[in-house]
């Protein structure tokens, strides 16, 4: 086979996705690293060194939001895998209608978040809410779901949860369809039961999907802005502000060079925590 590096033709084709990724991610990473250091409008900029850093960082609310984000990203990401490998092991049963039943689970995934934040909002309201409603015909007194600053953060996770499940549960269902059939025939034969089956064989051999969903939600959690501000916009009071929500409103408050240093924060904080993740779990995974 002939080396590639000897044929400059075949990196042409690289060429427009080399393109894509420099002016849509390395240049506006650049960019905001220097923009975060200084003081910027659309028409004019100032260097002003770390300045920005500091005053994001003193922001009243700043350790609330970094717990939050914390908080928020650990509980999605561990509902989204449990559910989804409970989910991923179920439909990948033969079954009656599962391509009908792995649709519904699919289908919140496609659904717009701010029309499913706007949409809960709705159905979580306390005395008018579907939800509360429902509860009290068989004689339970809802909560205020966003109104109580102990559960407004849980709850908005609860609604994250479920729309982003099936996603979780497509990944684990392609993982445990690629486990070859002769183990499972091999436990068969030993007097291997169905938990036996998940326990020995399911769990650890799907483990590159475990991973991809723990990675991906664990990420998507420590990102998360739009749910929450449809939602609860960071209230009642400051119980739901996460960083993301804070860059927001210095943004919204005109203060650009804040929002940026705020975004770059961010930036770092989801590097710090996902690449040492990344590679504990690929150190933890079962070649098939």
């Amino acid at each position: 086979m002939r080396n590639i590096k000897s044929n400059p033709y075949t990196y042409f084709f690289l060429l427009p996705a080399g393109a894509i990724y420099l002016i849509f991610f390395i240049l506006p990473t650049i960019l905001s690293f220097f923009f975060s250091m200084t003081w910027w409008t659309l028409t004019d900029w100032k260097f002003i060194g770390l300045e920005n850093f500091k005053v994001f960082l003193s922001e009243p609310s700043m350790n609330i939001g970094f717990r939050n984000t914390i908080i928020y990203a650990i509980v999605t990401s561990g509902l989204k895998v449990i559910l989804g490998l409970l989910l991923g092991v179920f439909l990948s049963m033969r079954l009656r209608s599962v391509g009908f039943i792995r649709s519904m689970v699919f289908f919140p995934a496609l659904l717009s978040t701010i029309a499913v934040g706007i949409a809960f909002s709705t159905l979580m309201h306390p005395s008018q809410g579907m939800i509360n409603t429902a509860l009290s015909f068989i004689g339970f007194v809802g909560p205020d779901w966003l109104g109580d600053t102990k559960i407004a953060l849980l709850s908005v996770a609860l609604v994250d949860v479920w729309k982003g499940v099936g996603i979780a549960t497509v990944i684990f269902i392609a993982g445990i369809m690629s486990i070859p059939q002769e183990y499972h025939e091999a436990l068969s034969i030993d007097g291997g039961n169905a938990w036996h089956r998940f326990r020995n064989i399911t769990l650890p051999l799907s483990r590159p999907a475990m991973n991809t969903v723990i990675i991906l939600s664990f990420i998507g959690g420590l990102r998360t802005f739009d749910l929450i501000w449809a939602m609860t916009k960071g209230g009642p009071g400051f119980s739901t502000d996460i960083i993301a929500s804070i860059i927001y409103k210095q943004y919204q408050a005109g203060f650009y060079g804040i929002s940026t240093a705020g975004n770059v924060i961010l930036f770092i904080v989801v590097a710090a925590l996902a690449f040492p993740l990344y590679l504990y779990l690929n150190r933890k995974e079962v070649d098939l």
